[in-house]
């Protein structure tokens, strides 16, 4: 809640950058989370939550400015329906990622062991929000430099 009110503010002056900075946070928390597991044998809540709410925070600083990035060439009058459609979109994309993560790291975890399967997992979720921060950037690149867009 905290990091959305806070992409408000930032994507008014930093444009669509906000969005490559919130995947920058996912990362760099997502890293950490990993370095911490692999490290100590039992992490405790207080660094797991301290970590979790870096990830958490560059969440936020993604989810609501993207939206507003996806849907600013979208007509006026095609509006509600092209709202419709992300938020479905973004749901089963949701869905569809956590039940692949899912499945790789109990498959990875059945034959090996927890912690290659919690670092292959990352791995591949973090590949997943490096990949968001590219198509971002090249979509925001692409929408700005379209003829009738106006900054918002």
């Amino acid at each position: 809640m905290i990091a959305s009110r806070h992409s408000g503010v930032r994507a008014k002056h930093r444009g669509t950058l906000v969005l490559v900075e919130g995947c920058a946070l996912q990362f760099i928390g997502l890293a950490v989370l990993v370095a911490a597991v692999a490290c100590a044998m039992t992490p405790s809540a207080t660094s797991l939550s301290v970590v979790l709410i870096v990830f958490g925070y560059g969440q936020g600083l993604v989810m609501a400015p993207l939206s507003s990035a996806v849907l600013a060439s979208v007509k006026p009058a095609s509006a509600g329906s092209a709202s419709g459609m992300y938020g479905t979109t973004a749901q089963i994309a949701n869905a569809s990622g956590v039940a692949a993560i899912g499945a790789v790291f109990f498959g990875v975890e059945a034959a090996y062991a927890a912690r290659l399967a919690l670092f292959i997992a990352a791995s591949l979720f973090a590949l997943a929000i490096v990949t968001l921060g590219r198509i971002s950037v090249m979509d925001a690149s692409r929408i700005c430099l379209m003829p009738n867009y106006r900054s918002r």
